[in-house]
C-alpha cells in the first residue's frame, strides 16, 4: 500500500520547533502547531530564499500551468488555496470527507507547498508556495494513515494511483506530483503503474516523486520514484546538507527543502514538519515555474535541465543522496531559452522493455502468485505513498 512519505510528532509543539517525525509520502514530518502569525510563517519559509524563488519570478510566478497533486485530497476552501484548486477526481470512493480531521491533509500540505498564494492583505498571510499562480488539480488516490477506512482501501482501491496518473495526465496536467510511495521491505515495481508513468510522460506530462524516508531503515527502494523517466526527489536542511531520513538510492534526481518546513492544514493551522513529501512538492514548483516559461519542452527536456542547472552538485557531479544537486528554478529557466523544443515522442520512450524489471513472475513458477520481483534493485521499500499514510497516521502520534 502507498503511503505518504511525511512524519508526524507525538507531542504538539509551537511553529518553529524541530519536527520530531516524517510524513508518510516520501520523507516529510509535520509537527502541530498552535496558530502563527503572518511575519511568524513566512520568516520560517526558508525554502523559498534558498530555490532562489524571487529571481525566478521576474520570470513568471507559474501561471497558466496545472500541476496534478495524487494524494489524500486537497482543500479548495482553505485561504491559501482558494480560487487555486480546479475540479478534481476522487478514486477511492470513500473514508474521510470534509469536517474529520483525517481528511486532506497531506494533501493539502504538498498544494500549498507546490501553489500556495497566501491570504489577507497583500496575501501576505499564511503559506506562499513555490509558483504562487499554479493551478492545482486534486486527484484522491490514497486516504490519511489516521483514516478508519484505509485498510478498506489497500484491499479495493489497489490500482488507484496508477488510474490518478493516466486521469491527470489525460486532463492535461503540465506536472504531475507524487509525494507518497512504497519503500517497505515487501515494496515492489507494478507493471500498472510503470505503464502509467510512461503513458503520462508520453502526454507531455512531467513527473515528481518523492524518493523516499527510508535513510535511516535501509535505504529500501520506493516506487513510483524508481521508475524510468520520473524525477525522484531527495531532502536537504537550510544548509544544503543531505537529510538522515532521505533514502539513498540510483534514482536520485535532484535534492530540495525538506527539513522544517512550514505546511498548510485544513485546521486552519499551521504546522513544521519534513520528509522528502515536502521536497517532492517544491520540485513540482520549480517544474511549474520551468513549464510556465518554457511551455514547449518535454518532460524529458524538463528533467535534464533539472540536472544540469542545478546547484551545491556533490562530488563527481552526482551521487544517491542528493542526486545531481538543488534544484534551482531561476537558473534552469535562464538556461532553458536556449532549448529548442524536443521531439515529445522519442524523448518519452523511455526504456525498451514491457517492464521495469522481469514483468509478472510466470504462474506456473510460484504457484500463481503474480508477484513482481524488483531489477537490480538488492531491496524493497514503500515510500511514496507508505510515508505519506505514515505522515498522518495517528493524528498525533508518531508516524514511520
Amino acid at each position: 500500500m502507498r503511503r505518504p512519505h511525511v512524519r508526524r510528532p507525538h507531542v504538539r509543539r509551537p511553529l518553529g520547533r524541530r519536527a520530531l517525525a516524517a510524513l508518510a509520502a516520501t520523507a516529510f514530518v509535520v509537527l502541530p502547531a498552535t496558530p502563527a502569525h503572518a511575519d511568524s510563517i513566512r520568516d520560517q519559509q526558508w525554502s523559498l530564499e534558498a530555490m532562489h524563488t524571487e529571481q525566478a519570478w521576474q520570470t513568471t510566478r507559474g501561471e497558466g500551468v496545472t500541476v496534478a497533486v495524487l494524494d489524500t485530497g486537497v482543500d479548495d476552501q482553505h485561504p491559501d488555496l482558494a480560487g487555486s484548486v480546479l475540479p478534481g477526481k476522487d478514486f477511492i470512493g470513500f473514508g474521510a470527507s470534509r469536517g474529520d480531521r483525517a481528511w486532506a491533509r497531506h494533501g493539502t500540505a504538498m498544494a500549498g507547498i507546490v501553489a500556495g498564494h497566501g491570504h489577507g492583505p497583500g496575501r501576505e498571510s499564511g503559506v506562499l508556495g513555490i509558483a504562487p499562480e499554479a493551478k492545482i488539480l486534486p486527484v484522491r488516490v490514497i486516504l490519511e494513515g489516521s483514516d478508519k477506512a484505509r485498510d478498506k482501501a489497500r484491499k479495493t482501491r489497489g490500482t488507484a494511483l496508477a488510474q490518478g496518473i493516466r486521469w491527470a495526465a489525460d486532463q492535461g496536467a503540465d506536472v504531475i506530483n507524487l509525494s507518497l510511495g512504497d519503500d517497505s521491505e515487501s515494496a515492489h515495481p507494478e507493471a500498472g503503474e510503470d505503464a502509467a508513468v510512461q503513458y503520462a510522460l508520453s502526454k507531455g506530462s512531467v513527473v515528481v516523486a518523492s524518493a523516499g524516508n527510508g535513510g535511516e531503515k535501509g535505504d529500501h527502494i520506493s516506487y513510483p520514484a524508481a521508475y524510468p523517466g520520473v524525477i525522484a526527489v531527495t531532502a536537504v536542511d537550510r544548509w544544503g546538507t543531505h537529510a538522515s531520513f532521505s533514502t539513498r538510492r540510483w534514482y536520485a534526481t535532484v535534492s530540495a527543502p525538506g527539513v522544517n518546513i512550514v505546511i498548510a492544514d485544513p485546521d486552519g493551522r499551521y504546522y513544521e514538519g519534513w520528509g522528502t513529501s515536502a521536497a517532492a512538492a517544491f520540485v513540482s514548483g520549480a517544474v511549474a515555474l520551468v513549464r510556465s516559461a518554457h511551455p514547449e519542452l518535454t518532460p524529458a527536456q524538463v528533467k535534464k535541465l533539472l540536472m544540469d542547472t542545478a546547484r551545491d552538485a556533490p562530488k563527481g557531479g552526482r551521487d544517491d543522496a542528493k542526486g545531481y544537486g538543488t534544484v534551482d528554478p531561476a537558473a534552469a529557466i535562464a538556461e532553458g531559452a536556449k532549448l529548442r523544443p524536443g521531439d515529445l515522442k522519442a524523448a518519452t520512450a523511455g526504456y525498451g522493455k514491457e517492464y521495469f524489471g522481469p514483468g509478472p513472475t510466470p504462474a506456473d513458477e510460484d504457484g500463481g502468485s503474480g508477484g513482481w520481483l524488483a531489477a537490480a534493485a538488492g531491496g524493497v521499500g514503500a515510500l511514496l505513498l507508505a510515508t505519506a499514510v505514515v505522515l498522518w497516521r495517528g493524528g498525533r502520534t508518531r508516524r514511520p
